[in-house]
């Protein structure tokens, strides 16, 4: 085990925060379900907890309008609210989500959670959200070196506030991030490269206080990733599985006693509906052998792998029904492969 990590992963089951749910307390039903269970983003419910949105509440010079769906920062205003802004920089309020922000956070709060091997936390990177956010102009926010630059230290200051509130439900918390738009930096038309994204990156998470996770259900550079300072990585295994394991850091991570979840449960209805539990497991099981031929033990795997959806998904016309079959059989691969290895 990693020594920033209180838990191993040992197939323990886990989703993406973004569901299809329009009520609080049915998305929370199926979230504790997971054996690392974890509060849920429900933008169907409101334009606020869309992930983006949800992340800029009380950043300096943000404009949100709900009527037309939109998010901008406005860079005058920007200049004028950051003076007051810095001044309150260490109160941990504005860090916070509110009601009206996430419906279900405080609700998860107020679980008995202490029982779970984990509990977990979300939040969009400060990569994804400076490529999504634009100015008033419609330029990327990315590209104003001021504002990107608060955003990262906004972000990891939102990231340590819900750890140490998490922590307080179960000690061994931890709070991933959610980067959608990373795998955009490797386009040459892109303008901001991935030399200074990982420089800004490793500055990022080295002032996370609790273990670090990263999310993505997209296919980035994978030895760009693995060489992040992270213990916890999330992806897409049943799309990408198959390329992920050729690369030589996936080993080294895994030897490290750092933790891959393998997102290998498809939530969209027509790839769910050609999968079962045995062909599910024996689709991973021919990942994990293939790092076992490289010299990996197969019982390091098992110990250092979590399990979890493919990806989140608003998409399908039944709505939540295949998203919540997936968590069903999801946990049902988990039982089914912790029998085959005796955990």
């Amino acid at each position: 085990m990693h020594d920033r990590l209180q838990f191993s992963g040992g197939l323990s089951t886990t989703a993406m925060g973004i569901m299809p749910h329009e009520d609080v307390h049915e998305a929370l039903d199926f979230a504790l379900r997971m054996d690392i269970p974890f509060w849920p983003q429900l933008p169907r419910l409101s334009f606020y907890e869309d992930m983006y949105v949800q992340a800029m509440e009380m950043f300096p010079g943000v404009v949100i309008d709900e009527g037309h769906a939109r998010i901008f920062v406005d860079s005058e205003r920007f200049l004028h609210d950051l003076p007051r802004y810095l001044e309150g920089e260490d109160d941990p309020g504005p860090y916070r989500f509110s009601a009206k922000f996430s419906r279900s956070y405080e609700v998860f709060l107020s679980q008995d959670l202490s029982s779970y091997r984990s509990v977990r936390g979300q939040v969009i990177s400060p990569v994804s959200l400076s490529l999504k956010i634009t100015d008033e102009n419609g330029r990327p926010i990315v590209y104003n070196d001021e504002i990107r630059g608060l955003i990262f230290s906004f972000i990891q200051k939102k990231v340590n506030v819900q750890y140490r509130e998490l922590c307080l439900k179960n000690r061994r918390a931890f709070v991933w991030i959610d980067d959608p738009g990373l795998e955009f930096i490797f386009n040459a038309m892109c303008g901001y490269d991935h030399v200074k994204a990982k420089a800004e990156l490793m500055d990022f998470f080295g002032g996370i206080e609790g273990p670090r996770g990263l999310h993505l259900c997209g296919r980035p550079d994978w030895d760009f990733l693995l060489s992040l300072d992270i213990e916890i990585l999330s992806f897409n295994a049943y799309a990408f599985g198959d390329i992920f394991v050729t690369y030589d850091r996936v080993k080294t991570f895994l030897q490290e006693g750092k933790i891959i979840s393998w997102g290998i449960v498809p939530t969209y209805y027509e790839e769910f509906s050609r999968e079962d539990v045995k062909g599910l497991a024996k689709r991973l099981e021919g990942m994990w052998r293939y790092l076992a031929r490289d010299g990996l033990d197969m019982e390091v795997i098992v110990k250092n792998s979590m399990l979890a959806p493919a990806t989140c998904n608003l998409m399908n016309a039944d709505k939540t029904a295949t998203v919540e079959r997936s968590f069903l059989l999801l946990n049902e691969l988990s039982d089914y492969i912790k029998e085959q290895y005796c955990i």
